[in-house]
This record gives structure tokens, sequence and C-alpha cells, in this order.
């Protein structure tokens, strides 16, 4: 299993042709307390820097983007019931969704851990 993160505070958990993906814990920091999350539809095929869910906080509300191509296999229904999951567990069980990996090379242009800490450092 690989970490991988993006500019935008995402991370993504491949696993095979699988990658799940969540907010960083650095992201929930700036959000403050999560309020509502909408994720996307099961079957939705994503392009790259979509915009696949929403998080609204009690500051603002966000997008959360797709940081690769894919189609969503699952959702983690847990965020709707109890959206404050994602400021008490961003990097675990606070994950949005699950997709099949439609194109491997997008995986290139994402930091591994060491270059996401010195990016929000």
């Amino acid at each position: 299993m690989t970490t991988l993160y993006t500019t935008d505070h995402e991370w993504l958990r491949i696993e095979g042709d699988v990658a799940t993906v969540g907010v960083t814990d650095y992201a929930q920091s700036q959000l403050g307390d999560v309020v509502f999350v909408e994720l996307p539809k099961v079957g939705r095929r994503l392009k790259k820097a979509e915009a696949a869910a929403v998080v609204e906080s009690v500051k603002a509300a966000s997008d959360v983007y797709a940081p690769i191509s894919g189609e969503v296999l699952e959702t983690n229904g847990a965020l709707s019931a109890e959206p404050s999951l994602i400021n008490s567990d961003a990097n675990d069980k606070a994950w949005f969704f699950k997709l099949k990996i439609s194109d491997r090379t997008e995986l290139d242009g994402l930091m591994d851990e060491a270059a996401y800490t010195a990016h929000t450092a």
C-alpha cells in the first residue's frame, strides 16, 4: 500500500488498481469543525482535478477534487451520518471515496509524505 498526496491536501492510498481518497489532517485543521459532507455517487466517472465531493464547516464550504481519474466504486456512508469524523480521524476512518484507477500515469505527479510535509511547512 502506497500513500500519496496532492497540493490540494487530499491523500490517496493505493492498493492494486483502487485508490482510497480523503483529506489530510492539515486540510481539516484549516476547515474547522466539519458539519456536512456531500459524497459522489457510486458509478460516477471522475476526471483528474474534477470536483468530486463537498465539505462544509462552520467556516466555509470546500470542494474535494479527484486527485486522479477513475470510477467511484464506494463512498464512506459514515461521513454522512457523522461528518465530524473528518476532524477526529482525517487520515483513516474519514476516507471519502474509493476510485478504480483509470490512468496510473496520473499518480506520477503526486507527492510522497516527505514532499507533502515540506509543502505544508
